[in-house]
């Protein structure tokens, strides 16, 4: 194909332009997430902190003598007094506990306004014993340290049979999360929840029922459960399959259609419970979707059932799915194709970071743009550009390395070696000024490009971190005065980096996500390559007579373009550099057009 004679503004383009369809709810395409780890991201009511107690049955099953609620403001890897037993860092993070609440959502609501999102996910809520709540004790309550009073919703949950929701009370937590949903649709943003489905915690009610009443129970096939106890003797030899191996995750039993009945009509209740929490047929009191753990790991027959509860309750509630490795071992994403329409509205978009990584950031061996143009084009391709427009385009989350460390071991790409753990000499403290210019490039070509960008809370602030447990640290506040950080895990001599809110940044991302809002064309346009080189993409994007060419610039040294590559045609044209800010107006006499070392680059007419 003749890329120099591509006219992108033709009759071609602009009658594609007007039939890219809306989907029946155009909040899907013009959301700007942000995920919230509610752990981590803010400490509005100390009141309410987890105890020692609340701890039981989750990994590593000990709680240590002096346990404490970990200081939010110290340096991540410094060990606290009661860390001080002999075990490593990794052992003690799985501990730790910094007390994030609703309380500290609610209290920074009017933060994430200002910030310009308009979408929030929640990682887990629900009651469990674990930091991050994957393992659920309970999923019609939300976990009693999230909320004001602890300890009166432990005593409400002794008054209730689970397997019977006409027992189910709302709890002060249960209650403060509804004022949190109402608070965050007072200012015009959408809420979804992670609706894990595939596991529980140990001291899930059921799990506990089926152990108690053995292989005649009314909950035993409920789970995975490989060997029963016998009274008789002094072991304990109740066997079950923990997802993923994890002791701590009891792993329900499913066949083709998912879980067992009984699990399935509870699960039901539940998707009831928090999308319609009055049950009057009026949804606007509930969360407005969901995103679904391990979505790879369940029937996709079960993920249709649960759509169609989902959507009779609200035709536009958006459902997410964690589709993600065809194949780890050899780096090879999954197509979510098959879920999607079917069972999901979007998935987290991991392909789009990976490709995003690979062009920006290893460019001897995937630089090249012909590469990275196949890349985008076969992800519209296997989803269908629509669906494309409504996914969620991520750089990093509570399962990754945070882009912020991203920039600094580039060839640690997404869930590989990303971590001092696995590899010793990955880069733990803050970018340097190059790294920083990397972020901003990958954030800038993140907001023009089709689909839902996807912030990953304290990204916007400045925080690096490498695989977790690193990228789930306390979010760094402006407000709060933060040690820095120069304690290594593997004990050797690291650079100094200090912890605080950066501002610049955080103005940076304000001024993407106004771009975006304002911008019909960046959230709803067509989308086609139109110029590639070493390093360099250009794309065009359309909408209703709007147009706009975007060239990134991977390297770090000056491109310059041959005019009759770039189809800017015989006009002038504006031109901003997102990364830089800066602003100009191409002469139609200009032959030549420079792009800045790692810029991205929009030129209007």
């Amino acid at each position: 194909m003749n890329w120099k004679r591509r006219y992108w503004w033709g009759q071609a383009l602009v009658a594609a332009a007007g039939t890219v369809a809306l989907s029946a709810e155009e909040w899907h395409q013009d959301a700007i997430w942000y995920q919230i780890f509610p752990e981590r991201f803010a400490n509005g009511d100390v009141s309410n902190d987890p105890s020692p107690a609340s701890m039981k049955d989750t990994w590593p099953f000990v709680v240590p003598e002096n346990w404490q609620v970990s200081p939010w403001t110290s340096d991540w890897y410094e060990m606290q007094p009661w860390e001080q037993d002999g075990n490593d860092f990794y052992h003690h993070a799985q501990l730790r506990r910094y007390g994030g609440d609703l309380q500290g959502i609610l209290d920074k609501l009017d933060y994430l306004k200002d910030l310009g999102v308009n979408a929030l996910y929640l990682n887990p809520v629900f009651e469990s014993p674990s930091l991050h709540k994957y393992g659920a004790a309970l999923y019609h309550h939300v976990d009693k340290h999230f909320g004001p009073h602890p300890d009166g919703d432990l005593a409400m949950f002794a008054e209730e049979d689970p397997a019977d929701p006409s027992t189910w009370k709302w709890t002060a937590a249960d209650k403060l999360f509804l004022t949190l949903i109402e608070e965050a649709h007072r200012r015009d943003m959408k809420i979804i929840i992670d609706g894990v489905f595939n596991h529980v915690g140990i001291p899930f009610w059921a799990f506990q029922r089926a152990k108690k009443e053995g292989p005649e129970g009314r909950f035993a096939k409920w789970f995975r459960i490989d060997g029963w106890d016998d009274p008789s003797t002094a072991e304990d030899e109740f066997v079950y399959h923990g997802w993923a191996n994890v002791k701590g995750l009891p792993e329900l039993r499913k066949d083709k259609n998912g879980p067992c009945a009984d699990a399935k009509e509870h699960m039901h209740y539940v998707v009831q419970r928090w999308m319609d929490p009055n049950g009057d047929g009026d949804p606007s009191d509930g969360i407005d979707g969901w995103r679904l753990d391990v979505a790879a790991e369940v029937p996709i027959e079960f993920w249709k059932e649960l759509r169609g509860w989902v959507k009779a309750i609200n035709p536009g509630a958006y459902l997410t799915g964690e589709i993600w490795w065809e194949d780890y071992q050899n780096h090879e994403l999954a197509n979510a194709a098959p879920w999607l329409g079917l069972a999901f509205d979007g998935v987290m978009n991991y392909r789009f970071a990976d490709a995003a990584f690979a062009f920006f950031h290893e460019p001897e061996t995937h630089g090249n743009g012909v590469r990275f143009a196949e890349f985008l084009t076969k992800i519209h391709a296997d989803y269908g550009y629509e669906r494309a427009l409504v996914l969620q385009n991520l750089l990093d989350s509570h399962d990754v390395a945070r882009v912020a460390s991203v920039v600094m071991n580039p060839t640690a790409r997404l869930d590989h070696a990303a971590s001092v753990k696995h590899q010793p000499d990955y880069h733990i403290g803050a970018p340097d000024a190059a790294g920083w210019r990397r972020l901003k490039q990958l954030a800038a070509f993140q907001f023009v490009s089709p689909g839902a960008p996807y912030i990953y809370y304290g990204t916007e602030a400045g925080m690096w971190g490498a695989d977790d447990p690193d990228c789930r640290k306390p979010m760094v506040w402006p407000e709060l005065t933060y040690a820095s950080e120069n304690v290594h895990p593997g004990s050797r001599q690291v650079a100094m980096s200090p912890v605080k809110f950066d501002p610049e940044l955080h103005a940076f991302y304000q001024k993407l996500t106004k771009l975006r809002r304002n911008g019909p064309i960046w959230r709803r346009g067509s989308f086609e390559i139109v110029g590639m080189g070493e390093g360099w993409l250009a794309f065009a994007r359309a909408h209703e007579g709007v147009r706009a060419l975007v060239v990134v610039n991977a390297k770090d040294v000056v491109q310059e373009i041959s005019r009759e590559v770039l189809p800017l045609g015989g006009v002038e044209w504006k031109r901003e550099g997102l990364v830089e800010g800066t602003s100009a107006v191409i002469e139609i006499s200009e032959a030549v057009v420079e792009i800045a070392p790692r810029e991205v680059e929009i030129f209007m007419p």
